[in-house]
């Protein structure tokens, strides 16, 4: 596989990787826009409109390849950002959708496209209300690419990383590296694809009936586990809450095909990419009550613990061996493989 390294005066391809790179490349795009820009870094913004808060969200898609096994760039698009309303306890209802086509794109992958569009927010229960479209020349979009941004209206508390605590749980909704695993193994003819499918699904009435069954409070926030993967997702955590994340090595949920397939090409689950799983910071006193809610719905049935936040001072994820051992999980500079959502 090809790497990229980065410069302070160019982008590079690893800024999108949702690792320490991508956080250099927002910082900047934050400071520059300065007082024009009132996000709060969560997967989706809460605002008040009249009285009601709503939440937004806004997201690009340019997967490669942009048709696999179980799915396809649709799929991904509705999905991603469905789950990334649900995450901060928004109900979504409507979406707008974006295509740039490349001349050349055969009719029936485009059909095929809005097909899983269409079946996978009826499966969200979410409305597309307007949209656009643009054609380019060839080689200019590789194949297609859509932009999405969604709209959700809050019937519970919003979360938030804020509120995460030393004590609560770390909690995974199902197996990580699996779309990665997927991806890589058919642009790679790898041969694991048909043994390892993407992950990717719409997780709102999940997180619906997780935040529905258990007490007010006891979620304190949801991250879906995108780019970056796992320990991107812990990093960002420990940065907000100032305390240490330690991760059980040995309950990290990881298929057996997949372990294999990422030992073989040297990288780790816990850094890749998934488009069905989230993770949950959960009271420790909630936590049976979590991991049932969350296993009653088929999308979260391999829901497991696998760490806590501690009550050590700083921004730092630790990584426990079966025998007691600690180290620290450094966050990756840049992506281990791009383009996968």
């Amino acid at each position: 596989m090809t790497t990229t390294t980065a410069t302070a005066d160019e982008i590079v391809l690893d800024h999108g990787s949702g690792a320490q790179l991508s956080h250099e490349l927002i910082s900047l795009i934050v400071e520059t826009l300065g007082d024009v820009y009132v996000g709060e870094m969560e997967d989706s913004a809460t605002l008040s409109i009249q009285g009601t808060r709503i939440a937004m969200t806004t997201d690009s898609f340019v997967v490669d390849p942009a048709f696999f096994g179980n799915g396809d760039i649709g799929k991904i698009a509705v999905c991603g950002t469905v789950n990334d309303l649900a995450v901060v306890g928004a109900r979504p209802l409507y979406l707008t959708l974006g295509m740039i086509i490349e001349t050349g794109l055969p009719v029936d992958r485009l059909v095929r496209v809005l097909t899983s569009i269409r079946e996978t927010a009826r499966e969200a229960g979410v409305l597309i209300v307007c949209g656009d479209t643009k054609v380019v020349r060839r080689g200019e979009a590789d194949q297609i690419y859509l932009n999405t941004a969604g709209v959700g209206v809050f019937e519970r508390d919003p979360l938030r990383m804020s509120d995460v605590r030393p004590g609560d749980r770390v909690i995974l909704s199902g197996p990580i590296g699996n779309h990665t695993v997927h991806l890589l193994s058919i642009r790679e003819g790898l041969g694991f694809e048909q043994r390892v499918l993407s992950d990717c699904a719409p997780l709102n009435g999940m997180l619906d009936r997780l935040l529905d069954g258990v007490p007010r409070g006891a979620v304190r926030s949801v991250r879906d586990v995108t780019r970056g993967g796992l320990a991107a997702v812990l990093h960002e955590y420990a940065g907000v809450t100032g305390h240490a994340i330690r991760v059980d090595k040995e309950t990290l949920p990881i298929q057996h095909e997949t372990l294999m397939a990422t030992e073989m090409l040297g990288i780790d689950p816990i850094h890749s990419a998934n488009e069905g799983c989230v993770c949950v910071f959960a009271d420790p006193a909630a936590e049976r009550e979590v991991l049932a809610a969350l296993r009653s719905h088929p999308y979260g049935e391999h829901a497991v613990v696998v760490g806590e936040v501690t009550d050590r001072p700083g921004a730092m994820v630790l990584m426990r061996e079966p025998d007691g051992r600690e180290s620290q999980l450094d966050e990756l500079q840049g992506a281990e493989l791009p383009r996968l959502c």
